[in-house]
């Protein structure tokens, strides 16, 4: 009996623990309740920071955005200027790519000083900044697979994976994001696939690259003892020098290569975003420390090339100017991708974002360079871009 009695007070105790534990949690009517279960006072709901930890007080659902249209424009921005940033630099020798990189990523931290002047000069985020590495790591493969297969193809094949990944890492909360669910999974599951398959249709496509028409064929930093060795290691960069069978190859590879790079570009800033309480909730207060990265990485890499080539690199002048015209044009499409990312969430704006350069990417290569010809390959390139379109318009709708 003295066991019962201990068991029916043992469980009164306990409802009671539960009831004060269900009263502590129950916000006021003056305060919003975070999905993680903290109270927040009601005003601080949709002020552009991240006040509840989780994220959940600047969510969508509860912050309707009036400016969508903001985000469309965005993303047309950003399309326009990554498919057309490296036709600039298309007619001139690059070398190996060290040295026009580092020249191009110039160009985009001064883009990120302007935008940093606007914002206010917010503070600088290292996790941001981490994001810059990697892109400034994938932008590596640029100018050899450009090389290799085109700026057409290798625009659509590394746009292509990076929007598969970078969707999926929204959609699905990798890496410790929140996960956006779409209202209609399906369409969005089909506009993926249609990216998919673009992919193979791309990489039918045959182009033809040619040389550059500058006239400077020679670097301005070249060792002392010229020679017969120097001018047979030296008749263009490394993947140029490759039989035509293994150049195709690696070109796609390295295009698969940078789209992976390029998929976490806006991840890290988004964890800061979504984890990090009072994170602000402005996209473009974390453009400068990205691009602060990707100018920080890229002079790394250019010193470490530097020193690989015992402090001979290839310099070619000429590449200078339209090298950082480049990084301008990226450097504006990238803010706009930030914008795009804001109005309409990642998992949207990817799939018009990396997919639509590539079509202005061929239309750059095909109708100025010369790089496509031949019906079959148009026949297959207006079937890439039928699906293509049929991919962006599903994920859109399925917002």
């Amino acid at each position: 009996q003295n066991r019962s009695s201990m068991g029916i007070a043992g469980r009164v105790v306990l409802a009671l623990l539960a009831t004060i534990a269900v009263a502590e949690a129950v916000c006021s009517n003056t305060s919003f309740t975070c999905d993680n279960g903290d109270c927040i006072d009601a005003s601080l709901k949709c002020n552009g920071y991240n006040n509840c930890g989780d994220n959940s007080d600047e969510s969508g659902k509860i912050c309707p955005s009036a400016s969508s249209w903001v985000g469309y424009f965005g993303a047309a921005i950003a399309a326009i200027f990554f498919g057309s940033n490296f036709v600039p630099v298309k007619k001139y020798e690059t070398g190996d790519g060290l040295f026009f990189q580092w020249v191009m990523c110039s160009g985009i931290w001064t883009v990120g000083l302007i935008v940093n002047f606007i914002q206010g000069q917010v503070p600088f985020q290292p996790m941001a900044a981490l994001g810059g590495v990697f892109w400034a790591t994938g932008n590596l493969t640029v100018v050899p697979a450009v090389k290799s297969i085109g700026l057409a193809q290798g625009l659509l094949v590394w746009g292509t994976i990076n929007m598969i990944l970078g969707w999926a890492a929204a959609r699905f909360g990798w890496f410790g994001l929140n996960s956006e669910v779409p209202a209609n999974p399906t369409l969005q599951y089909f506009g993926v696939l249609c990216a998919v398959v673009s992919v193979f249709l791309y990489a039918l496509v045959k182009t033809e690259v040619k040389a550059p028409t500058t006239s400077e064929s020679d670097p301005l930093l070249r060792p002392m003892n010229e020679g017969a060795d120097y001018e047979e290691d030296n008749k263009g960069s490394w993947v140029e020098r490759l039989p035509a069978s293994k150049r195709r190859i690696v070109g796609l590879g390295l295009s698969c290569l940078g789209g992976v790079c390029y998929s976490v570009t806006f991840d890290p800033s988004q964890y800061v975003m979504d984890t990090q309480r009072g994170a602000s909730q402005d996209a473009l207060d974390y453009a400068y420390s990205q691009y602060s990265g990707i100018f920080l990485a890229s002079t790394f890499y250019f010193m470490l090339y530097s020193v690989a080539s015992n402090n001979k690199p290839s310099v070619y002048p000429q590449v200078i100017v339209p090298g950082f015209i480049s990084g301008i044009m990226w450097g504006i499409a990238q803010s706009a991708w930030f914008v795009a990312n804001q109005k309409l969430s990642q998992a949207v704006s990817y799939p018009i974002v990396t997919t639509l350069p590539g079509i202005i990417g061929t239309l750059w290569g095909a109708v100025v360079f010369g790089e496509i010809r031949g019906m079959r390959n148009y026949l297959i390139l207006g079937m890439a871009y039928a699906i293509t379109f049929a991919g962006v318009t599903l994920t859109v709708l399925s917002k």
